[in-house]
């Protein structure tokens, strides 16, 4: 119920602490787990006192109890033991303080807890928080690691031996935290966060050696899990040995069996590495010798064929391929002329067996009158007409006589026909005309 103070009438400390006390002592009982922190058994005490603690969240809460409740369990419970308490609240008015008042307390079984966590392992997996495709690949070669274990640990000096011996340049910004116990959670988480903030760290190592389930409990816890899935840098986790599987390696982006094998994950080895530089400088050289190889052979080849090793091969072939031709060729033409020749001296041979110079060379004579005309027919010279009679070499100037003893195609020769007419052979030498000229 709200009081109506003011500065002007406030009321007393003591009347604040009464009204809490007793809102709180109507409150029932509750279960309540935890950690128990701090054990305080005084010898003679009636009453036992313990600090409950929740490690995921960093609070706590006083405990007090009778020593014959206590006693019932002090056998299996010790500080850092997990434990169900039955208690009521109560305030302790005097110096305004909450406790609770235990009537019952039982401590957490393994099977228990095995089984909490398979719970809490379904509930993380359905938020995908374990699936495949969230991995990130781990770089080749960090420049520097950041490193998350215990004190003075065989964890750390295992990875830091290991890792600097197969890569001596390797660095580490190492953060040393609780790995068990009430604070373990929370300095675990703080230092992971720290870490994926450093902008030089390149991936995470939390590392631990082996334990008990319940001295691994902190690497199961839900927060830290939550964590690790929202880191932008690759996480290792290397908790325990092999058999033993936190949640937080199923969150990780790469399990290791042991802190000696995440450094062997996370770091190449130089020597290995060197190897493998050398088999690859030589598989590279004997890629490169059998391509220039295989070239000098391809190369040898061309130039054994024939038209490499004799490039003139080729142009005297031609050449002689040419020179056939042409002798061919002029063969060829020498056949067409000689043919041509034949032909024509036939025809010519022809031609002059036709022509009328052939003719008069055989003694016959071509009579024409003045105006040029050819006499062909005797009746129609009359008698005493002068006429031009063509010989083979030359002309001769006749006249006509009378009678019927003409030649057949009435032409003269210049003598008298059997009946005694015929034409008398005029001018200078009666042999013929003074021109000389010849047949047409």
């Amino acid at each position: 119920m709200a009081l109506n103070t003011s500065a002007e009438t406030p009321i007393p400390v003591g009347e604040v602490s009464r009204l809490i006390g007793g809102w709180i002592d109507r409150l029932g009982a509750v279960w309540v787990e935890g950690q128990i922190t701090q054990l305080s058994r005084r010898p003679g005490a009636g009453v036992v006192f313990l600090t409950l603690r929740d490690p995921s969240y960093d609070i706590s809460l006083s405990v007090t109890c009778f020593r014959s409740v206590f006693d019932r369990v002090a056998d299996v419970v010790s500080e850092g033991a997990r434990v169900v308490v039955q208690a009521k609240p109560e305030w302790y008015a005097p110096r305004g303080q909450l406790s609770l008042r235990a009537a019952e307390i039982r401590p957490v079984g393994v099977g228990e807890l095995l089984a909490r966590l398979e719970q809490l392992k379904k509930s993380l997996a359905a938020e995908g928080l374990f699936a495949a495709e969230r991995k990130r690949p781990l770089p080749f070669l960090p420049q520097l690691i950041g490193l998350v274990c215990g004190r003075a640990s065989a964890a750390e000096r295992d990875v830091l031996e290991n890792a600097r011996l197969r890569w001596p340049a390797v660095r580490f910004e190492v953060r040393n935290v609780p790995v068990q116990g009430v604070h373990a959670v929370t300095r675990v988480v703080e230092a992971v966060r720290e870490l994926d903030a450093h902008p030089g760290v390149d991936v995470i190592i939390v590392a631990r050696g082996g334990g008990s389930v319940e001295d691994l409990l902190p690497f199961s816890d839900e927060q830290l899990v939550r964590t690790v899935a929202a880191c932008r840098t690759p996480v290792v986790s290397a908790i325990g040995h092999e058999p033993d599987t936190p949640l937080l390696d199923l969150v990780a982006d790469l399990r290791a069996s042991t802190p000696t094998d995440a450094a062997k994950q996370v770091v190449p080895d130089v020597g290995e590495e060197l190897h493998r530089i050398q088999q690859l400088r030589e598989r590279a050289l004997r890629a490169v010798g059998g391509l220039l190889d295989r070239e000098e052979r391809g190369l040898a080849a061309a130039r054994a064929r024939p038209c490499m090793e004799r490039p003139h091969r080729m142009v005297e072939e031609r050449e002689e391929q040419i020179t056939a031709l042409c002798d061919r060729a002029r063969r060829t033409l020498g056949h067409l002329l000689d043919r041509a020749d034949s032909e024509l001296a036939h025809t010519r041979a022809r031609v002059v067996a036709l022509s009328p110079a052939a003719t008069l060379e055989r003694g016959y004579a071509v009579l024409q009158r003045p105006d040029g005309s050819v006499v062909r027919a005797a009746r129609e010279v009359p008698e005493g007409e002068r006429l031009r009679a063509r010989v083979a070499e030359g002309e001769l100037t006749v006249v006509a006589a009378g009678g019927s003893g003409a030649n057949p195609d009435g032409t003269g020769a210049g003598g008298a026909g059997a009946d005694g007419a015929g034409a008398a052979a005029t001018g200078p030498g009666a042999g013929g005309t003074a021109d000389g000229a010849g047949p047409e």
